[in-house]
Parts: structure tokens; C-alpha cells; sequence
């Protein structure tokens, strides 16, 4: 028997051996039900790179981003005072049991940045604010403090007197204040104005009454029928045309005015700064579509002349570092930027300068020293917007947080992925844990730990299909294991043309005069490293004309109310004919109207509001989380309950490839109806890759690939002869690929031209034509480098596209 000191010898020759601490070395997820997982438990290798592969919607984004990023960050919340808390976003706990060994978690997802038109990328990088700093300091002559050279700043000056209390006395004192800011008075700090064509205003020839201004949302019915007509400025009964000049002015442009309007007190505004407030102060890209037509037609916005762009006034332009203004900087591509930057030496700001260097150095590094820093953050894709985001953790001096990326290969040229795995690589090297959800098998291949999730999506998916290496996971049985090898073959013959889209002169961004025929008819696609000028090329000169409709993966609006069957319109002809088969009014059967439970109010859920603790959101008592009223459900269509017919809530929960079953009369179950409108919707959105949604899952949670799949498969319904389509591939995966290969196929085959803008090699090699932009990118890039089919592309290998696809293709 050992004695206690023999025995304490030993436990500390074991301890020293393994210390406790080095035991905490995975991330471990037990019985995770987030979504459609399925009581999923995994282990991750702390300090590794792992990537989470599978089909679209297997249950990837809820593993990750649902599960071990959100609890990470109310974990951290909760370590803030409950008074900051209050200032922060409320988060519930993930339906999992257990969550062990999670460490800080840091998010670079692949939500574009705010469409704020004042919003670029130097105000979203923080290089403005430093850029602003260094010219207040060395910027000559000297105009003030680093405001006066923000354009988001105006110049304000005031004088009056002000009332103090001293020593129990109160006196007044006068006092005076003078703000300088940088912002342009004319634009307001935008770079552009706006003037307006009236004729798209108003029908002269009508009365107001008489239903004149063509306006979205101004009708004489409402509100706006009772101000315009209860006014003293104009008559709603006269035509516009015989409006004397003060009449119109008022019509046009009257400041706020307090009138009363049967006896209640209201505002009256001209329609010009009423439309510069509601729609104007907006980024374009942000407006329902409707709005975006009417702004689009009415309104033409131009430099402005006083700024010239710049968004900043003749005073901030006028100070200069050896020759160089703040605007000049702005302007100035980020890599030429940063070699300026270096030239700039002054022991004074040494410190200042040192993170200005970092900063431009790391756009640099991450592929993005085309851009410049006055770009509208808007106008940024989700790959650059995700890499932007990069850049702040770069030079980071954390260890041991984790990085979670999701399909950081978006946007990227395969020429581009091999530096993003080096950025991958050197975040893990560095101590890191490394979580990044993927498809390309470029990016998968660095990986040191790999989780397949599926087998398939939806309903169908949320398990763990594979664990392991790489090697591994390519000798697997998983659909990604049998893709993962894939490579495209080049067609034997391709179509010909059958006319031409002409673009001549272009210059926009960075394009050099491109002349170019976007041929019709076939499948163009449009190559190039990222930044080399395709979207400039594609949505500046072909994407605005008549008979094109351009798809991308700008967010859907609406609220968790929104669904698929609502966004579609498929819910309108089931509505109509849930209530032919049962005798009663359509709108029972929408949970945002006569049908939603009184409870809930069709929400199908209570919220509760903790204040600084996450909202608590049960399903409610009354409708169980159906959101109807009891009766609404008891309505089905059909056949009966025994028969398998099913009411409203039953088929909002069904998948949409069920649901096209059951709708086009065809149900494997047995029972089915006959409801063409809806099977005709359903049939498309099944074609374009999304029939393991359900109808009513909420919009809020479909990911960027999802949500411009659903926008694809409206826009097929529409009379339109060409299609522009910006990365659809984003969020496919491999065995994905080739179903969306066959819809663009259908598309042409049905007369339709097809323009991808594409860096999918399975894509460029299943095209009819392809336009290459290069060769580099930013000022290295706007040229058309190559026009032809994918064969002589890859029998030239003139480009780094050809080069590639040489590679890829068998």
C-alpha cells in the first residue's frame, strides 16, 4: 500500500503528465434540435479547421450558426452587467441538452452589408475614421478636427442665450457654437442629386380627384385624399394643367405646413420633399420592388455638381497632404491607396499610421485591393461583403476563439480560393478553431476535420452522415463523398445564337470602353477574377433593359409572418379553392385575416418580453401553433380526414414537392386535389432546387442560394425574354449543380436567353458562350480578355479562367 506521500508523488507525475487544463480540447454538442436536426451530437477538435459539408438544407446553418454560435454569444451577453445587457440583442437558448467546451465565437457570414446610401466601404472598415484623423493632424492648410472631414457631419453655427444657475443664482449668459463637418449641403453627403421628371408624377390632364398623381401609395381614397382635398392651397377638382404657379409650387414643393382637415390637425407637404423623405432617403437596392420601378422612371440622379462625387465640401477638399486630399485618397484603388500611405511619414502620428498601413494591407492581402474606399458599401456582393468583414481579424491578436465562416468561396475566382484557404489556414495556425460551412471541394480539401450532415434536405436531413479526414470522406457512401470527385465534361456541340445584346462604350467602374455582343438565345457566361468588372458590365448596361429581368440574392422583405406559399402567391388560388370545396370566404384561410386565431392573432405563437433577458416565444394554447381558429381547421380539402385530405395548416407544413403532389392530383398517399394554379407555382419552385422547404417555413430563414432560387422560380412565370442570373450556384451543392444545369437548359430550350454570372466551373463548362473579363482585377481588370465556347477557352488557356477550367473539365 502507498503511503500519502508516495501516493501524492504519484498524482502529481499524472497531472504533470496531462494537466486539466489541456483536457478541454473539443467542442462537444449533445442532442442538438435545432431546425430540422435530430438530436444531433458531435465532437470538434478544438485548435483544427472543420468543415461542415451536405446538401442545401441539411441541417449545416443549424448545426454551426444556430446551435454553436448562438449559444457562444449569450453565453458571453450574460457576462455583462444587466444594464448593458438592456442595449444589447436578446437571445434564447439552442434546443440542445448539452453544450461543452465553446469558446468565443466569431462570425463572418455572407450578409451584405447596410444599403444606408451614406454607408461605404471606408465607414464600414473603420479606414475613414483613421483616414479623417491623419488629415486633421497633417492636412494642410488646417481646417479643424478630424469632423470636418466626415461627410455624414454638416456644418451647423448658432448664437443665443442661454439660462445657468451659479451659487443659487440664476443668470443668462449668451452663448454661441460652431460645428464644422465635411458633408456637401447640396447632396447632404450622398455624391448624388436627384431631379424629377413630373409627367411620371401626375397626369396633368386629370384632377386629383380624379385619380392624377400616378405615385405608388398616394390614392384619394385614404388619408392623402382627405389632405389634398381638405386643403386651401388648390382646388382637387380643377385639372393640374390649369394650376396657377402657386398652386402647383404648393402641389410640388410647400414645406410642412399644419392645416385641419374635418376638424382634426394634420400636415400638409409638397409630393417632392414628401417622396426625398419616404423613398429618397433609401438605398435603392433596399425599396420594394414597385417603389424601385417608380423610382426608377420618375427620378434621375446625377453627380452633384458642387461636390463632384465626392460627398464632401470645398473646404475638406481643400486640404492636402503632400498634394493629396481626402477625397482624392477615397477615390484612389485601395492598393494604390496603401502605397501612399507609406510615403506619408510623420513621428507624430507613427501609431496612426501603423494601423492605417495594417488595415489597407489586409484589403490587399484578402483580394480586395480593386476596390477603393468611397465604393457604397450597398453595392459590395455577398463575397465581398464577407471578406470586408475579414479584414478586422486579420491582424487580430486573439487565440483560441472561434472562426466561423459560411461559404467563404462565394465570389471567388478558383484562382481567388487559393489565397482565401492561406487566410483560413493562417486564422487555425494561430491557435485558432476554424468552422466554416462549404461546398466548393477546394476549399473542403484543407480541411482537418470534416461533418457531412443530411442525407438529404429538409425534413429529410439533420443527421450526421460522416465524420472524418478529408481522404475519408471522399471514399465514403454519403452523396457528398460520391460527388466530391466531380469534374464536367465540355459538350460536344453547342447552340448558336440567335441575336446579340450590344454594349458599346462602357465604362463604368473600372471597365475600359468594353464593345461587346451578349449573344441570345444560348447560355452566356459571364468569367472573370472577382472585381474584374462582370457585374459593372452585366447590371450596368443589360440588366436595365426592356425584356431582361435580373435575378441575385438581395434579401426577400418581410417579417416571419412571410413564407414561400405568401411570397409566391401560391396561398391566393388555395385559398380560393379551400373555400369552393367547403362553401365559404377565401379569407379564412389566412392567418393574417378573418381566419388567424384570436390569441395569437396567427402568429401560432405568445411572446413574452424579458426586458434584458431573452423574449420567451411559446406556441399558444389556443391553436397549438397552427395559427387558425379551430373551426378554420376543421374546413379540408381534399377529401375528408379519414381520406388523407388535408385543411390549411396541414398543407402550409407539408414540403413543397408534397405539396405539388397533393395539388396536381397525382398524391402517392391517395388523397389529392386538383388546383392547377398553385401545382403550376409549386412545379417551378421544385425545378429550381428548393422542394424540401416547406410552404410555410418563414423567409427569415432561408439562406442567400435559397432565396434567389425562390426569386428565379417566380421570374420564369414572367414574360420576359432574357434572364440574368448572378452566382446561382451560391449555397448548391455539388449533387445540387446539375439540377440547376437542367432549368437553365429547359429556359433556353423554351426560347429564353440565359447570362450567369458564374465562377462554377461545372457552369462555364455546360455553357454555350462564354465572355471573360479581366485580367486582373480593379484597374488591372475591364477588358474583355476572351469571347468564345468553352472548348476554345480551355483549348487557348489564354486566361486565368481558361486555365482553370483546363483543369477542371475530363
Amino acid at each position: 500500500m502507498l503511503t500519502i506521500a508516495e501516493d501524492y508523488a504519484v498524482r502529481m507525475s499524472t497531472e504533470a503528465a496531462t494537466h486539466p487544463a489541456d483536457s478541454h480540447d473539443r467542442i462537444r454538442v449533445y442532442g442538438a434540435r435545432e431546425n430540422n436536426l435530430k438530436d444531433v451530437s458531435v465532437e470538434l477538435p478544438k485548435r483544427r479547421l472543420t468543415a461542415f459539408t451536405g446538401v442545401s438544407g441539411s441541417g449545416k446553418s443549424s448545426l454551426v450558426f444556430a446551435t454553436i454560435a448562438a449559444e457562444s454569444q449569450r453565453l458571453i451577453n450574460e457576462t455583462y452587467s444587466t444594464f448593458v445587457q438592456g442595449f444589447m440583442p436578446t437571445l434564447a437558448r439552442p434546443d440542445v441538452d448539452l453544450l461543452d467546451g465553446v469558446t468565443t465565437a466569431i462570425l463572418v457570414d455572407q450578409q451584405r452589408m447596410g444599403a444606408d446610401p451614406r454607408s461605404t466601404v471606408g465607414t464600414a472598415t473603420d479606414a475613414n475614421a483613421m483616414l479623417r484623423i491623419l488629415f486633421s493632424r497633417l492636412g494642410t492648410p488646417h481646417i479643424g478636427p478630424a469632423k470636418a472631414f466626415s461627410f455624414n457631419v454638416a456644418s451647423i453655427s448658432g448664437a443665443g442665450a442661454v439660462t445657468v444657475e451659479k451659487g443659487g443664482r440664476t443668470t443668462k449668459e449668451r452663448r454661441s457654437f460652431n460645428i464644422i463637418g465635411g458633408m456637401c449641403p447640396r447632396c447632404e453627403g450622398r455624391g448624388k442629386v436627384s431631379d424629377f421628371d413630373l409627367t411620371a408624377l401626375y397626369d396633368a390632364s386629370k384632377t386629383l380627384n380624379e385619380g392624377a398623381l400616378t405615385i405608388p401609395g398616394y390614392s384619394m381614397d385614404g388619408w392623402y385624399g382627405r389632405i389634398f382635398g381638405g386643403n386651401d392651397f388648390f382646388d382637387a377638382d380643377t385639372p393640374i394643367k390649369d394650376f396657377t404657379e402657386k398652386q402647383l409650387n404648393a402641389l410640388l414643393y410647400k414645406e410642412p405646413t399644419k392645416i385641419k382637415v374635418d376638424g382634426i390637425n394634420v400636415t400638409y407637404e409638397g409630393l417632392i420633399p414628401k417622396i426625398q423623405k419616404s423613398m429618397l432617403s433609401k438605398d435603392r437596392e433596399a425599396m420594394q420592388p414597385h417603389i424601385r420601378a417608380f423610382v426608377d422612371r420618375a427620378i434621375t440622379f446625377d453627380t452633384c455638381p458642387e461636390c463632384e462625387g465626392t460627398r464632401l465640401t470645398e473646404l475638406a477638399r481643400s486640404s492636402k497632404i503632400k498634394g493629396i486630399s481626402i477625397a482624392d485618397a477615397c477615390m484612389m484603388q485601395i492598393s494604390d491607396l496603401a502605397e501612399w500611405v507609406r510615403g506619408v511619414d510623420d513621428a507624430s502620428v507613427a501609431p496612426l499610421l501603423a494601423n492605417l498601413r495594417d488595415t489597407l494591407d489586409s484589403f490587399v492581402e484578402i483580394g480586395l485591393g480593386y476596390l477603393s474606399l468611397d465604393r457604397p458599401a450597398g453595392t459590395l456582393s455577398g463575397g465581398e461583403s464577407q471578406r470586408t468583414k475579414m479584414i478586422r481579424h486579420l491582424g487580430s491578436s486573439l487565440t483560441d476563439v472561434t472562426y466561423i465562416f459560411d461559404e467563404p468561396s462565394i465570389g471567388l475566382h478558383p484562382h481567388d480560393i487559393q489565397r482565401m484557404n492561406g487566410l483560413l489556414l493562417r486564422l487555425r495556425d494561430k491557435g485558432n478553431t476554424v468552422l466554416v460551412v462549404e461546398h466548393k471541394p477546394e476549399m473542403i480539401k484543407i480541411a482537418d476535420h470534416v461533418v457531412d450532415l443530411g442525407p438529404a434536405a429538409g425534413a429529410a436531413g439533420g443527421e450526421i452522415c460522416f465524420e472524418g479526414t478529408v481522404d475519408e470522406l471522399a471514399a465514403s457512401d454519403t452523396v457528398t463523398g460520391r460527388h466530391f470527385g466531380d469534374r464536367a465534361s465540355l459538350k460536344d456541340s453547342v447552340r448558336e445564337a440567335t441575336g446579340a445584346i450590344e454594349v458599346r462604350g462602357a465604362n463604368r467602374n473600372n471597365l475600359r470602353d468594353v464593345d461587346v455582343d451578349v449573344p441570345l438565345g444560348v447560355l452566356c457566361a459571364i468569367t472573370g477574377v472577382a472585381g474584374s468588372g462582370k457585374s459593372s458590365l452585366i447590371h450596368g448596361y443589360v440588366s436595365g433593359r426592356e425584356g431582361v429581368i435580373a435575378v441575385d440574392q438581395s434579401p426577400i422583405k418581410g417579417s416571419r409572418r412571410s413564407n414561400p406559399a405568401t411570397y409566391t402567391g401560391v396561398l391566393d388560388p388555395i385559398r380560393t379553392a379551400f373555400a369552393k370545396a367547403n362553401g365559404v370566404k377565401p379569407a379564412l384561410f389566412s392567418a393574417n385575416s378573418e381566419g388567424a386565431c384570436p390569441v395569437c392573432k396567427g402568429a401560432g405563437v405568445i411572446y413574452t418580453d424579458l426586458v434584458v433577458m431573452a423574449g420567451v416565444a411559446t406556441p399558444c394554447d389556443e391553436c397549438e401553433g397552427r395559427r387558425y381558429q379551430a373551426e378554420v381547421l376543421q374546413y379540408r380539402l381534399g377529401g375528408s380526414e379519414d381520406e388523407g385530405g388535408k385543411n390549411i395548416a396541414e398543407l402550409l407544413e407539408m414540403s413543397i414537392t408534397d405539396a405539388h403532389s397533393f395539388l396536381s392530383g397525382d398524391s402517392p398517399a391517395g388523397a389529392s386535389a386538383k388546383v392547377p394554379k398553385a401545382a403550376k407555382i409549386l412545379a417551378r419552385l421544385v425545378d429550381v432546387g428548393v422542394g424540401y422547404l416547406t410552404l410555410g417555413q418563414p423567409l427569415t430563414t432561408l439562406s442567400g442560394g435559397e432565396r434567389q432560387r425562390v426569386k428565379l422560380a417566380i421570374a420564369m412565370a414572367e414574360d420576359a425574354g432574357v434572364y440574368v442570373l448572378d452566382e446561382p450556384t451560391t449555397g448548391l451543392h455539388l449533387a445540387d449543380v446539375e439540377q440547376l444545369l437542367g432549368v437553365l437548359d429547359r429556359l433556353v430550350d423554351s426560347g429564353k436567353s440565359v447570362v450567369v454570372i458564374e465562377h462554377h466551373q461545372a457552369v462555364m463548362a455546360h455553357a454555350d458562350w462564354i465572355i471573360d473579363i479581366g485580367p486582373g482585377a480593379g484597374q488591372d481588370g475591364g477588358t474583355v480578355v476572351f469571347e468564345g465556347t468553352p472548348a476554345a477557352l480551355v483549348a487557348a488557356k489564354s486566361t486565368l479562367t481558361g486555365e482553370h477550367l483546363a483543369e477542371y473539365v475530363r
